[in-house]
């Protein structure tokens, strides 16, 4: 829980280190003792396929549809300025390390139950492993999120499980392309029908783009972008299934952690 007293936005923002397993610039950093991820808009690695200094709004705008889903999957994200500048902040989450939502384990060990299957492959040694995740309706709502907001790399690490149970998804600066960009370990359910939760959930998204939400994302997004969203919520709502990997790219990201 954020504490009351706190100015999120205007309290001071010190950075502690820097968080050097991250593709951009991170950094952990304290707005006064509620601990942050500062990922500074200068920092930002160039892709060919966004534009340059959009990865922070983007992920602000993947918290804004999380909220809009009513499923809460992301941590709270904010824009504000820092020492290194303006750029993403988001609350730090601690983790539960006796659990793994995905994971990838000798092929002679995948549970009889419990798990979906995505991929087979072998390790650096040529043993067989395969790569799986757990059949969880949290897990599958953030798949749903995903194919939401046109995720392009939804990687193990960016699941995170919470010692209360819950699970949350991070690292959302590469979605809402206009075109398919879909990449993701959780093709689990790829074909299944969403259920009657996962429906609301996205028709809450599809609804609230033609008020608050769309308002909201206007300032982070492009208007082709909010259109692609809501054209994706609508194929969802009339086609209910798990989407299939569409385009180009490569299913799954890579490294897959």
């Amino acid at each position: 829980m954020t504490s009351p007293q706190v100015d999120l936005d205007g309290a001071d923002l010190e950075v502690v280190g820097r968080i050097r397993s991250a593709s951009n610039a991170t950094y952990l950093a304290q707005i006064g003792e509620l601990e942050v991820v500062y990922k500074p808009v200068a920092g930002e690695r160039p892709l060919w396929d966004f534009p340059d200094g959009t990865l922070a709004g983007r992920e602000v705008a993947a918290y804004a549809v999380s909220e809009a889903s009513g499923w809460g999957l992301v941590p709270r994200t904010w824009l504000r300025d820092g020492p290194l500048g303006p750029g993403m902040v988001q609350l730090w989450q601690t983790v539960d390390g006796s659990r793994a939502p995905v994971d990838v384990v000798p092929t002679a060990e995948v549970p009889r139950s419990g798990v979906r299957v995505v991929l087979e492959g072998s390790d650096g040694e040529g043993r067989p492993v395969t790569l799986v995740h757990e059949d969880s309706g949290a897990l599958r709502r953030m798949a749903v999120f995903d194919a939401v907001v046109n995720n392009a790399d939804r990687k193990g690490g960016h699941v995170l499980p919470l010692p209360d149970g819950r699970l949350l998804g991070v690292d959302h600066g590469v979605t809402f392309h206009v075109d398919p960009k879909l990449r993701t370990v959780l093709w689990g359910w790829l074909g299944g029908e969403l259920d009657a939760d996962e429906l609301e959930g996205v028709a809450r998204v599809r609804d609230g783009l033609h008020g608050d939400l769309g308002h909201r994302l206007g300032a982070l997004v492009t208007e082709r972008e909010v259109a692609a969203l809501d054209r994706r919520c609508e194929r969802l709502l009339q086609d209910p299934r798990f989407p299939a990997p569409a385009g180009d790219m490569p299913a799954v990201p890579w490294p897959l952690f």
